[in-house]
């Protein structure tokens, strides 16, 4: 697996991928150019993106997917451990993310990476355009979860 970052104004040809993660294109678009985003390939095919936003003395993943074929074969928790540690390169102590309540894969694949629940941005998904299902629950709350680096 590798990571290349991709450069602010080449980011728009990883919209589809970003829209894996986060179905409001509209809101997708607003964060698309912040921060650091980065190409996950295997054998030279693009599976994936991850998006980190530095803060004071905390990065954000902002984003994170892969590609149906390719996950649950590792290559999330690599992406995850490969911006932890540039973080920690440059300076952070704590790596924040967020995830809907109705994401339930998405909070086991947090807690087993070693992140906790930090807090709940309560009605954060009614400000989107349509509602989101997932494994029969609207995704209504943000989940905030943070790991020390």
């Amino acid at each position: 697996m590798q990571l290349f970052e991709v450069p602010v104004g080449a980011r728009e040809k990883f919209l589809n991928l970003l829209l894996l993660a986060d179905e409001d294109e509209g809101i997708v678009k607003e964060y698309i150019n912040e921060g650091r985003l980065f190409e996950i390939n295997e054998k030279s095919k693009r599976i994936g993106v991850i998006q980190i936003i530095d803060h004071e003395e905390n990065s954000e993943i902002k984003n994170i997917a892969i590609i149906s074929e390719f996950r649950g074969k590792g290559y999330g928790k690599r992406a995850l451990k490969f911006v932890e540690q540039i973080s920690y390169d440059n300076g952070a102590q704590i790596m924040k993310v967020g995830t809907a309540n109705s994401s339930i894969s998405n909070i086991a694949f947090y807690q087993k990476a070693g992140y906790r629940l930090d807090s709940i941005d309560h009605d954060f998904f009614t400000d989107y355009k349509e509602p989101i299902f997932e494994n029969g629950i609207q995704a209504i709350d943000m989940l905030y979860f943070s790991k020390e680096l």
